[in-house]
């Protein structure tokens, strides 16, 4: 008995390290762009552009389902001459569905999604922080990610 006890538990242990190894192995699904574009004086709009590859998808911010989804959130340093225009806002096609596995319906991007922040502050100034997300396919999901940016007003 004790021997088949060891015999699981070095199965559970090697399924674990194979299912973690093979996730960090894979290539990166997301391509980020950043732009900061001038829309009145001393007033831009961030934008954050993630193109997916095929048959992968990301959360939306406003996810619905169980709860238990890591949706895309965006921290930006704190600078006494930026004045934040409201929230982070997302545009893109979102896809509400069922899903298997999770309660309730789910709300996430798939192909392409662009994140954008509004800032009132002076040309010249830099903005930087750090946006952390998970991405998912019909399989698995990866670990979250945080990724810094920065984005130099002009």
């Amino acid at each position: 008995m004790r021997r088949l006890w060891h015999i699981l538990c070095f199965g559970l242990l090697a399924m674990v390290c194979s299912n973690t190894s093979f996730a960090q192995g894979l290539k990166d699904p997301t391509h980020w762009t950043y732009e900061a574009k001038k829309i009145a004086a001393n007033e831009y709009e961030l934008s954050f552009k993630l193109v997916l590859d095929e048959g992968w998808h990301i959360w939306a911010i406003n996810v619905g389902g169980d709860g238990y989804q890591i949706v895309p959130s965006f921290a930006f340093q704190e600078l006494p001459n930026v004045d934040w225009k409201g929230t982070i806002k997302e545009s893109g096609t979102v896809i509400n569905t069922v899903m298997e596995g999770v309660e309730g319906k789910v709300n996430y991007y798939s192909h392409t999604v662009t994140y954008t922040q509004t800032v009132k502050a002076a040309a010249g100034t830099t903005i930087t922080g750090k946006h952390e997300y998970q991405v998912c396919n019909d399989n698995m999901c990866l670990p979250p990610k945080a990724v810094p940016f920065t984005f130099q007003l002009n």
